[in-house]
């Protein structure tokens, strides 16, 4: 499985990033939404703002979301590209192991085929 160069760091970036619930719905959230400022979002969450806001830069630094100021206040949204790129790396992975798998699967049946056809009757 070959890999564009810097998809290990993205991908590993994401993963870690969406490990934690908190950052998973504030991205749920967003993606509901479009955009939002953190304090929007705080009001939804049983957490203060200023985690928001920390949970933010976590996600904007694993290039899940992007945030950009209109007047006084900064709105975040989903930017799907390193979730894409995380999606297409887990994709491959699964068919790695299909075809793995399935490979197991004909020389399991080869081998009882064969075991079959050389046992007296």
């Amino acid at each position: 499985m070959e890999e564009p160069p810097g998809a290990t760091e993205v991908v590993d970036s994401v993963l870690s990033a969406l490990a934690d619930p908190t950052r998973r719905h504030l991205l749920d959230m967003l993606a509901a939404r479009g955009e939002a400022t953190a304090t929007t979002l705080a009001e939804r969450l049983p957490v203060s703002r200023q985690a928001v806001v920390k949970h933010l830069a976590v996600l904007e630094t694993a290039g899940l979301v992007s945030g950009g100021r209109v007047g006084r206040e900064v709105r975040y949204a989903v930017r799907p590209a390193a979730l894409d790129a995380t999606a297409r790396w887990m994709a491959s992975l699964a068919a790695f192991w299909d075809r793995r798998l399935e490979n197991i699967k004909r020389v399991a049946e080869a081998a009882e085929r064969d075991s079959s056809s050389t046992r007296p009757e």
